[in-house]
């Protein structure tokens, strides 16, 4: 049965705490200082230079919040998900800086911000060189009156400016909102303006000032880190959702055993069988391997692992299909090699092609034979009075890598107290093989080196215990199964 070892890991960590906080100590220094020399630049109804100035501070006390709110989010990472999980999060995205647009270059904020003054009075209009880069208008064209502006506006927020100005105005109100203008290019730019009317000795509006920020890289930069945000949470939720699934169906699937069971039930000459799923450390999908004892109805015993290709939801399914048919052909009565056959002709037909391995055992209870086939798959490991060895395996592909595949079968005789350890290719790290012990392979020889311990062993579920201690902690790239089947003596 999967266990706790394959709960949800703990998310991500977002970056060190303490240089995100000394940045937003900093941002809180900068801006104190800029609110310093905010205040000595006191608006001068005949000063535009100091109006620019008071403008440009207002600015960047802006920006400097702005940036203290994102540090922020930085050093607490993304937002819970809606629906509690613990699995395995992801940190906060990485948002490419987008390229300048056509006629925009990047630049310092000088280069972006233009100021205006609309002289009501004699309706001069006076528009800086940086304002006209931003409109993408000539200087030798003039700039836009109040009247004009709108032209320039999205139709969808021109109501917005119409208020802003006759606010402005009419009751003097400061103006601070965002709109997006067509450019004479095509092009569109979305433009943050701020601004003040000016008033003449008798209290009356004479002017209106403004300064315009071109935002239109920030408004994308931050629409970009929106929507990359939300995706990456509807991915983690999704993957989730797909992981819980994955797991249920794998629990329905895989025999429900607490401990060691005896096969067939009634016979003085039964296996002992215990077996044991071990999750990836790598991934949080649960993959396609399975592991299965059944009694027959002629007395005879089946006993089988495999590992079908994938992760999640799609691999589950295909184990769930395989291991049904399998034990559908086994209660049929079909031999280990002939079985092989059949399911390889059925992963092959699938409409979800997938490749797969394993390895399908008949046991006679009363000769204490077995008959086995593999397709791929590792071959078992009999240990007998203390030693090991990997049994030869018989001819096998893949299932589902080529029609038409016939399947070897061999025989071994079993003793009283012989182990069978069958499992799936994941139990041992990247690198090493468990069928291959003339090889000399690192992971088979750990296993075979484990023969004095299993022989001493008590059940089959101490011996799975062994191998899990030897290989449980193991850094696997993949999921897998062990199985262990003690004749008793």
């Amino acid at each position: 049965m999967p266990s706790h070892t394959y709960a949800d890991r703990s998310a991500a960590q977002p970056p060190e705490r303490e240089a995100v906080d000394a940045l937003i100590s900093q941002a809180r220094l900068l801006r104190g200082g800029v609110d310093a020399v905010r205040r000595e630049a006191v608006p001068d109804e005949d000063d535009p230079q100091l109006r620019w100035q008071r403008a440009l501070c207002d600015l960047a006390v802006h920006h400097l919040e702005d940036l203290r709110q994102q540090l922020g989010q930085l050093r607490d990472g993304l937002p819970p998900d809606p629906v509690p999980a613990s699995g395995q999060g992801v940190g906060a995205p990485s948002v490419p800086q987008p390229a300048a647009p056509p006629g925009q270059e990047r630049g310092s904020l000088l280069s972006r911000v233009g100021s205006a003054e609309w002289n009501l009075l004699t309706d001069e209009v006076d528009w800086s060189e940086e304002l006209f880069r931003i409109f993408g208008r000539s200087p030798q064209d003039g700039g836009l009156t109040l009247d004009e502006l709108p032209s320039f506006v999205f139709s969808e927020d021109q109501p917005l400016l119409t208020a802003m100005v006759t606010d402005c105005l009419v009751d003097g109100k400061p103006i601070d909102g965002e709109f997006r203008i067509a450019r004479p290019d095509g092009s569109v730019r979305t433009v943050h303006m701020m601004g003040e009317p000016v008033l003449d000795a008798d209290g009356c509006t004479a002017s209106m000032w403004a300064v315009l920020r071109d935002v239109s890289e920030l408004r994308r930069s931050q629409r970009a880190v929106r929507e990359t945000r939300d995706s990456l949470q509807r991915q983690r939720q999704i993957a989730q959702t797909e992981r819980r699934l994955a797991v249920e169906l794998q629990e329905t699937v895989l025999p429900p055993w607490r401990g060691s069971l005896r096969l067939p039930h009634s016979s003085p000459a039964a296996l002992d069988v215990a077996a044991h799923y071990l999750p990836s450390a790598s991934t949080a999908l649960i993959g396609g391997d399975w592991y299965d004892a059944l009694p027959l109805p002629d007395g005879q015993t089946l006993l089988s692992v495999g590992d079908l290709t994938g992760h999640g939801v799609a691999a589950t399914s295909g184990m769930a299909m395989l291991l049904g048919a399998l034990r559908g052909m086994a209660v049929a009565g079909t031999d280990p090699g002939r079985l092989m056959g059949w399911l390889n002709q059925l992963l092959d037909a699938s409409a979800q092609p997938a490749i797969g391995s394993a390895v399908c055992c008949r046991y006679d209870t009363p000769s204490r034979t077995l008959a086995w086939a593999q397709a791929g798959h590792p071959a078992p490991l009999l240990f007998r009075k203390g030693t090991g060895r990997a049994l030869r395996a018989p001819e096998g592909v893949l299932l589902g890598a080529t029609s038409g595949a016939t399947y070897g079968q061999a025989e071994e005789q079993l003793e009283p107290g012989d182990l069978l350890v069958l499992h799936t290719d994941g139990l041992a790290p990247r690198g090493t093989r468990l069928d291959d012990p003339a090889a000399g392979d690192s992971g088979a020889r750990s296993v075979l080196a484990l023969a004095p311990r299993l022989s001493s062993a008590r059940s089959a579920q101490e011996c799975v215990r062994i191998v899990i201690e030897e290989f449980g902690h193991t850094d696997r790239e993949d999921d897998a199964c062990v199985l262990a089947a003690r004749v008793d003596s």
